[in-house]
This record gives C-alpha cells, structure tokens and sequence, in this order.
C-alpha cells in the first residue's frame, strides 16, 4: 500500500506517526554534529525543508519527560532511518534540553505588533520548560524569579533579549547537559520589518536575542538556524564571532534540503510514475545545491499527490511574493530590462553576495539579483570569479519559475507601468504630439508629485527626476540618458530609438520660471528651446544618422507644466 503524502505537515513527529511520505535527512543530524561550528545558520528556499528538518533535530535531541514509554515512542520515529545506523545516535540521542523557536508567522505591519509576537513565542518557550526548572533544588531563587516575572508579562525590553542565556543556562543546571538552541525562519520578522518600514528597530531587537543567546555561551552545546537568506553579518550577526554560514553555494548539508536525482528516482518508482520523469525535470528540476542537483521538493509532493493530473506552478503560489515585487517595480530600467530578459527565458550576468543588506536593495542591482538567486527564483548556469568576487550567468531555474517570471511578475511590470494614461502619453512624446503630452504630464503631476518637492530649492531638478521616471519605461524601444554631454553642453533628457533611426529622436530641456521667467512661461520655454540650438544637441545627433529630431521645452511652476517644441 502506498504511503500517504503529507502535503504541509513539517511536524517530524507528526509525519512519521501518520505514515506518511519521508524522504530521509536524517543524516542531517550527524552533520550537524560532526560539523565543527557551534552555531550554524543554514539558509534555503521556502518550503525546501527547512521547518521539517529543525523539528527532526528537536525530536533527536530533546531530553524526553515522558518516562520511558514517551522515549521509546521518540526512539521508533527514528526506527529504519539513516541516523539509526550511525555511532551518533546512541551517543546524541534524546540527552539534551532543547530551546526552540519558529518565527514563520511574525509578519507584523509594525515593530510593536511584531514585538509583541516575539515576546509571546519567547514566553511560551519558557513556560514549557518552567516546571523542570522550577523543582530543581540547584536552580538559583532569583534567576526563577526573572523567568516567572517574563512568563507573566512583566519583563522589560532588554530582558526578552536575553531570553535565551538566561534559559539556557537554567536548563543547563537542572538537566546537568548543555541546552541546544533551534530557530526557524530568523529572518521573517526581518522581511516584514523592511517592507513595513521599522526595520531598524527589528534588527536591533533580534540582533540583542541572537547575540544574549548564542555569543561564548557555555550553556550550549549547538546551536541551529534557519531561514530564507543570509542577512547581512553587520545587521544581525555582528556580534556572534562563533557562528558557520553554509549557503546553497557550499558543499556542506547539500543533499539535506530539497529532493536529489536519486531520491526523486525512489520515489517515482514508489508511486509508479517513472514514465512521468521528463514531465517532472522539466518543470521543478534546475536548482544545484553545492554540487548536487536538486528538485523542488514542495512542487513534486503535490503532483505526486495530485497524479495523474499534469504538473503545475505549486510553489508560486506559496508566497505573496511582496518583497520580490516590490523590488521589480522600483528596481528602475535597467532591473526591469534584465527581468523582462529572464521572462522571455534568456540569461543576465550578475554578481552574487552572500549577504544580503535589506537596506541597500533599492540600490544596488547587484543586492536584488543575489536575492533571488538565494531565494529559489535563480539558478546559476555559469559561474567565474572577477576581482575576489563570484559572478553568475542566471536564469529561471525550471518551468514553473519560468510561469512566476512570465505570467506573475510580467502582470506586475504591465499594471505597475502599462496603464492606460501613462502609454498614451509616452507615444505622445515619442510621436511629438506635445498638446497630449503636456495635458497628460499636468494630471500626473497634479495626482503623483508632491507640491512641497515641486516649489522646493530645485525645482528644474525634482521635475526631471520626475519625467525621466516615467520615459525610462520605454526602456525597450528607446534608450533613454540624461546629464550627459552633447554638442556644446549638457542636455538634461535625451530619447534616442534604439534599431530604427528613422524614428524621432527627442531632446528635452527643462526649466522653472522662478527667477528670471517668474510668471512667464512662454519666455522661459522659448529660452529653453533657443538654448537647445545654441548647444548644437541636434547637429550632433544629425551626424549620429539621426535625421529626424524633437525639441522640446519644459517648463514648470509649482504643480503647472507648460510644453512647447520645434
């Protein structure tokens, strides 16, 4: 009879009690304990594994209160399995107290909420272990007092941070071992705290707990965590001088997350689905984890699970994808080209960071790329060292990453940037008719641009700045520049058509009538346009091959856009 799969259970108890579908890791545990570091963050996709293999870890290493019959209950979960055979298992199995802690569901709109949440998981953490410490007669009076006083609301701030030395080390003097610390999905709380804006105040609130809890503390014996991505070393983990990253660039836990080629095999040849192989690596194959190919393991569950019906886009609809539209969107043309490459199933280079630093991912092109490289949205094809710094040739690991970036992320870039309004007035510009254009570019302005930038210190600046934002999306037809030299001067925004040269080329000069043109915004576009003639741009763009040229004039005063050409 065929096993059941357990489509969402990341309980290991839970999913070995059932009988259900369990693709053995257990020789996770014995790398985790050969592994000379005391800490060890091992970050990985969503739903590769990761809850379901910390809860495997807690099952193995927790000291057991159940009396014998619970132990040996514990004990069968591992009967058959991998770990079973090894020295390991005698030697580790169930002789520690364990902390653990998940942070999959923090995803707060704001620090308090969020801090709330924590404090509540950090509580609940010690309730559980409350009663053993409570009886033990070598547990000091006033370190009982400070758990009891947490676990009934009445901690302050710094104390939560220190949650996990002082619970550790209570555990340690009443159980006689060192504790073992586990954390799913650190970085949750992380992601929504940058998306909702009081990411410094998380990451100084998580750096205090990882740091009390896992820096040179002797109440420990390992300490494990997961999560989606590295953050940044100067974030989070600048105090922990202990702690082994191990990335799916290294070699090390390479197999333990996600399906390899011969696992998939087993379990095709379970299920008798073997003819269905090329279907599977077609669609959720690609990923290399070290050196190992690996398979989504969410997406082949839930078609095994659903056969034999044809495969489907399962992870993509696992994740709101927030973060990652939010960064597409506001990541500027040259983001939006090499997406819209990937999305026509093409490569982009790229250089990859380990780190991922939240707040430089509105800037740095780089930052976005190795995030969803990290994150299951990538895979390296092709990779070379340049300057000490790795450098991959990337693309839509499979098919169904294939669907996210062309059905999900192009219905992103379509709503965010192809509205009716917006086209129109970009053909305008392109086509020279100027009396669309400026009627467009008013009600953008008076709908998007703030009154206070617009009457600011630099007005000619925030109003190019503005237009040049909306231009850049035509991106695919059109090279768009500004600030650079042309001619005699500089001109401020210049459309050039990338493979026709009989198209227009347009050239835009902006200006305030402030100053020297205050209420007369016919001189000033007149200045602007005479200004475009005495600098020579079109003589020099005649010379380029391009014959036809618009110049135009734009000229601004407050929240009031007038638009003239030649």
């Amino acid at each position: 009879m065929r096993r059941k799969i357990g489509i969402g259970i990341s309980d290991f108890r839970k999913l070995r009690e059932s009988n259900a579908l369990f693709i053995d890791k257990s020789l996770f545990i014995q790398e985790v304990l050969q592994t000379g570091a005391e800490i060890l963050l091992i970050p990985r996709p969503r739903r590769f594994g990761k809850t379901l293999n910390i809860s495997m870890l807690r099952e193995f290493f927790e000291v057991k209160e159940g009396g014998k019959d619970f132990l040996e209950r514990t004990r069968r979960l591992f009967s058959g399995l991998n770990i079973e055979k090894t020295t390991e298992f005698n030697d580790h199995f169930a002789r520690y107290p364990v902390i653990f802690l998940t942070f999959k569901d923090v995803k707060e709109l704001d620090f308090e909420k969020s801090y709330k949440k924590i404090v509540s998981l950090l509580t609940d953490e010690i309730d559980r272990h409350l009663v053993k410490i409570a009886g033990h007669p070598h547990i000091r009076q006033r370190k009982l007092s400070i758990l009891n006083a947490l676990t009934e609301g009445r901690g302050e701030y710094p104390d939560y941070q220190d949650v996990l030395r002082l619970l550790s080390e209570a555990l340690h003097e009443a159980y006689g071992a060192p504790a073992v610390i586990l954390i799913d999905e650190y970085d949750t709380p992380i992601h929504a705290s940058w998306q909702y804006g009081y990411y410094e105040e998380m990451v100084s609130f998580m750096r205090g707990i990882l740091s009390g809890g896992l820096k040179d503390n002797p109440h420990i014996y390992k300490g494990v965590i997961t999560g989606v991505l590295r953050v940044a070393r100067e974030s989070i983990f600048s105090d922990l001088n202990n702690l082994d990253v191990y990335t799916i660039l290294d070699e090390q836990f390479s197999d333990k997350f996600g399906i390899t080629e011969e696992e998939l095999a087993w379990i095709l040849k379970e299920y008798g689905l073997n003819d269905r192989y090329d279907e599977i690596n077609e669609w959720y194959n690609g990923y290399s984890f070290g050196s190992n190919t690996i398979f989504n393991p969410w997406s082949i569950l839930n078609f095994i699970d659903k056969a034999p019906c044809r495969p489907e886009p399962y992870w993509a609809n696992t994740s709101s994808n927030a973060l990652i539209k939010e960064l597409i969107i506001e990541g500027g043309l040259e983001i939006r080209e090499r997406v819209e490459k990937l999305i026509a199933g093409q490569t982009i280079e790229s250089a990859i960071d380990k780190n991922i630093v939240f707040p430089e991912l509105r800037q740095n092109e780089e930052a976005i790329f190795s995030l969803l490289f990290f994150s299951g949205y990538l895979k390296c094809v092709k990779q070379r060292f340049e300057r000490e710094r790795l450098v991959c040739l990337l693309s839509a690991p499979n098919r169904e990453v294939g669907y996210i970036f062309k059905n999900i992320i192009s219905r992103w870039l379509n709503s965010a940037f192809h509205n009716r309004k917006l086209t129109t007035m970009l053909k305008a510009i392109v086509s020279g008719d100027i009396e669309t254009f400026q009627r467009l570019l008013n009600e953008f302005v008076i709908t998007t641009l703030s009154f206070f930038d617009a009457k600011g210190r630099n007005p000619e600046a925030v109003y190019q700045a503005f237009v040049l934002g909306m231009l850049l999306n035509l991106g695919q037809d059109y090279e768009i520049n500004s600030n650079r030299e042309l001619g005699y001067g500089r001109y401020d925004i210049l459309i050039l058509p990338k493979k026709d040269r009989l198209k227009p080329a347009v050239i835009l000069e902006m200006k305030s009538i402030a100053g020297f043109y205050k209420d007369e915004p016919e001189k000033a576009m007149d200045e602007a346009l005479k200004q475009i003639e005495r600098r020579a741009y079109a003589k020099e763009l005649n010379n380029r091959g391009f014959s036809k040229i618009i110049k135009v004039a734009v000229v601004s005063d407050g929240k009031k856009v007038w638009v003239k050409r030649v």
